[in-house]
């Protein structure tokens, strides 16, 4: 049994296990529907069990299926590395770095990402993004071999490294009302401010949740919702006060759309960390960036900042000019 499959059936079968249909793994493959349905077809043939049965428009794992499913990725996966393993004994350093990260890392990650392409030019790079339940699960069906978040899960037994600081905070609009009190705003004062926070699921709401909870606080929620973009432009034109992550508004802060409230504690300092799962190894091309973003994570985010303070502040003075060198033409015409 089996002694006829193929890596390009499993491939097949795999693709399709992960994404519940046909006609996405096909896209993913490259491949026409039919084609990947041939290698199904000739899978089950050889495992002499149906794999996969129909459920609305797409397809689900039977018993059988959710076994073999298991070990298609692990034999792929191997095979993955086993290239990886030969290409280095000709001393090159190449492969696929598949990451996985929370939709706001994706603000800090890619120029830690082209700094490690920069010099590991052979390397091919695969991000993935989605708020923290869905990478929890891309990391579990081992569907990336990193993952980048705000804590490690604990669902999952994960070997994971703290590798650059996480600031994360109540931010408002200049002109808020409560930017304007003389005593410091408490989060009880909060309550009534029309909250802006991100929705179920992700880190920062988890965050949000655990500090109120800690301090006994009810929370109330003014607007949920999934985009950090939408929440700052909502929280900068006034409509109320959000919690976001420092690393999703470092360009609206210097620019002073945003601020943060002169609360105690306020941003909160947690850690990024990159993990992976405990029991499985990591291939070569992962263990180097999860190395290096420990080494240089840090650094390179700092220098990111400073680039863009900097930046900004030139802005600003051209502005300055641009709108003095007006008012100068205005007055002499």
């Amino acid at each position: 049994m089996l002694k006829n499959a193929t890596f390009r059936q499993l491939a097949a079968f795999h693709a399709v296990s992960r994404l519940g249909s046909v006609s996405r793994a096909a896209s993913e493959l490259h491949l026409t529907q039919p084609a990947v349905s041939i290698q199904l077809k000739l899978l089950e043939e050889s495992a002499g069990a149906p794999l996969l049965e129909r459920a609305g428009r797409g397809v689900r794992l039977t018993a059988a299926g959710e076994l073999m499913a298991g070990y298609a990725a692990r034999i792929l996966d191997l095979w993955r590395e086993a290239g990886d393993e030969m290409a280095a004994q000709q001393g090159l350093f190449s492969g696929t770095l598949r990451v996985g990260a929370v939709t706001t890392a994706e603000y800090l990650l890619p120029p830690l990402l082209v700094a490690f392409a920069g010099q590991h030019p052979d390397v091919k790079m695969k991000l993935q993004v989605g708020n923290r339940d869905e990478i929890v699960r891309m990391l579990a069906a081992q569907e990336v071999d990193l993952a980048i978040m705000g804590r490690p899960p604990a669902e999952l037994k994960t070997t994971a490294v703290a590798f650059a600081k996480h600031p994360m905070g109540f931010l408002a609009s200049p002109t808020h009302p409560l930017m304007e009190r003389r005593r410091k705003p408490a989060l009880a004062d909060l309550v009534d401010a029309n909250l802006l926070a991100r929705e179920r699921g992700s880190g920062t709401r988890t965050t949000l949740e655990r500090l109120y909870k800690d301090a006994g606080v009810p929370l109330r929620i003014g607007s949920e919702l999934s985009s950090n973009e939408a929440l700052k432009h909502m929280c900068a034109a006034g409509l109320g006060v959000a919690f976001l992550s420092l690393h999703t508004c470092a360009l609206e802060l210097e620019a002073g759309l945003l601020q943060l409230l002169p609360m105690a504690g306020n941003p909160l300092q947690r850690d990024w960390y990159a993990m992976h799962l405990a029991a499985r190894r990591l291939p070569r091309v992962s263990a180097a960036f999860k190395q290096f973003l420990a080494d240089e994570g840090q650094g390179l985010i700092d220098a990111q900042l400073q680039a863009l303070s900097v930046g900004t502040q030139k802005k600003a003075r051209r502005f300055s000019a641009a709108g003095l060198h007006r008012a100068k033409s205005i007055r002499g015409s």
